[in-house]
């Protein structure tokens, strides 16, 4: 093996796909004299007078391109050719074999063992130069787009680690959500509240809760704002501090009395002065629908107003549904917006049923809407169910309704059972 020129410096040569050439031939006549053409054309050159010697080569410093002899004692150019393809490198390699054969079945032997191309021998200069200029296109664009891959992959990496960070923050965000309904079951005596909420996605745009007016009164409320995901959260945050449970004096639907304790709102003033703090406060282009239920444990009455949520069902005696509410404007649409206040009366045993629209709009495997009649026929499935256990029954129905993949919006809801009157 002699090596008669140094490498010149990756740096300086950049344009140049091809820089090192491994000529492999028994004859050493032959390779001086390509070696001298090749040297004069600025080229890196090793020789090898056997494939023995050049795989050794290969492996200890990889050539652009190989001009191998076809024919040579022991291993011959095509198992030579055979080898080198088989050889770990991180750049592809041209491979021209040298031979004075020209029958088309020889030809493709030659391609099957893994040439590129071929010269007739003896090699012409002008025809050597021509193939190498073929072969150095064809390695530079290979070159170019193993380097456009691997920005793809370093791009894909960091966008992978991107995303499992965002994926992390998101799982987060998902539990300090469902932490806003803090108790998902809440026993008030003479009645009980049972809450579902659960988000299509890490976090969602529903809320529903429960506040304490005084020992005889309870407000409900359900909320689904438009929208999915992370900035329709951070407004169902911000809607659960504006009727927070466990702070009386954030809460804007109570009213602090001079000698102590709170006086309450109805539903319409809630529902009017939330309103008004989208206007004012929250500068969001979101708008949400909300049902707001006070409900009186001595008597069983409850008074509702609703704004563009569905309307709550009350399972009466015998299995009766009936649908109750007025519609309304959703809360964030239209400034100075009026709503209004209804009524209803439970009797003990009765249950009130409020569900965002997640529930009806839940789609079969055929694409096709749960509905109002549906949900019915479910909720007619489901009336022997215990007021704890009915929402996540009604919940994993639906997910069977869609094939188990997965529910398209978010789907929450509050059922609350009236025990009987005070005593």
């Amino acid at each position: 093996m002699q090596q008669v020129s140094q490498k010149t410096p990756d740096a300086e040569v950049e344009a140049k796909a091809i820089q090192r050439v491994l000529l492999v031939d028994d004859s050493r006549l032959q390779r001086r004299i390509l070696s001298a053409s090749l040297q004069r054309e600025g080229y890196e050159v090793l020789e090898a007078d056997t494939g023995e010697e050049a795989l050794e080569i290969c492996r200890q410093s990889p050539p652009d391109l190989v001009l191998s002899d076809w024919v040579m004692p022991k291993m011959d150019g095509l198992e030579f050719c055979r080898a080198f393809r088989s050889l770990s490198r991180d750049h592809y390699g041209y491979f021209i074999l040298l031979t004075s054969k020209s029958e088309k079945a020889e030809v493709v032997r030659g391609l099957e063992s893994g040439a590129d191309d071929f010269l007739s021998k003896p090699v012409n200069a002008h025809e050597l130069r021509a193939r190498i200029s073929a072969g150095e296109r064809i390695l530079k664009m290979q070159r170019e787009l193993t380097q456009k891959n691997r920005v793809i992959s370093e791009t894909l990496d960091e966008l992978r680690r991107l995303y499992d960070s965002l994926d992390n923050d998101l799982i987060e965000a998902k539990k300090l959500q469902q932490s806003l309904v803090r108790e998902r079951f809440k026993d008030f005596g003479t009645g009980a509240a049972s809450l579902m909420l659960h988000s299509s996605g890490h976090v969602g745009g529903d809320l529903v809760g429960h506040y304490r007016i005084s020992d005889h009164k309870i407000g409900l409320y359900s909320i689904d704002v438009s929208g999915h995901g992370v900035s329709s959260a951070l407004v169902t945050a911000r809607l659960a501090g504006y009727l927070s449970s466990s702070s009386p004096e954030q809460n804007i639907a109570l009213k602090a009395l001079p000698g102590g304790g709170h006086t309450y709102l109805s539903p319409s003033e809630v529902i009017a002065h939330l309103n008004g703090i989208v206007f004012s406060d929250m500068e969001t282009e979101h708008y949400f629908t909300m049902l707001l239920a006070l409900i009186d444990l001595r008597s069983g009455v409850v008074e509702m107003a609703q704004a563009g949520h569905p309307h709550p069902v009350v399972l009466r005696h015998g299995g009766q549904l009936e649908e109750v509410g007025r519609g309304g404007l959703p809360v964030g649409l239209i400034e100075g917006a009026k709503f209004e206040d209804f009524e209803t009366k439970l009797e003990s045993g009765e249950r009130l049923l409020i569900l965002s629209d997640g529930v009806i709009e839940c789609p079969d495997e055929d694409g096709q809407l749960l509905g109002e009649d549906g949900l019915a026929a479910l909720l007619a499935d489901l009336r022997d169910q215990p007021t704890e256990s009915l929402l996540e029954t009604l919940h994993w129905r639906l997910d069977a309704l869609s094939g188990g993949k997965g529910l398209p919006d978010d789907v929450s809801g509050i059922l609350f059972e009236y025990r009987g009157p005070w005593i």
